[in-house]
């Protein structure tokens, strides 16, 4: 999967919040917030293609948790930017 093109993470007031780069993308009725964790990820993968799998690992390379929770996380996570529509299959 990958970030799709024209969506930029931004810090604006110590708040992470991915922006639309295009008008075609622009829609005012949600804004996108990330926490760190998210950011930092997001950092990681972004212009590059990614698995649930490669995320969990940034996790367990960061933090101290468990495989299980890095996992689960990771998909909670894929699960919501492609919801939100930031990011595809």
């Amino acid at each position: 999967m990958k970030i799709k093109k024209g969506f930029n993470l931004r810090q604006v007031g110590g708040e992470h919040i991915v922006i639309a780069g295009g008008v075609e993308n622009v829609d005012f009725t949600s804004i996108i917030s990330l926490n760190e964790s998210a950011a930092r990820l997001w950092k990681e993968v972004v212009n590059k293609e990614f698995t649930t799998e490669e995320l969990a690992t940034l996790l367990l390379d960061w933090y101290d948790t468990n495989e299980a929770t890095a996992l689960k996380d990771a998909r909670l996570l894929v699960h919501s930017w492609i919801e939100a529509g930031i990011a595809e299959e």
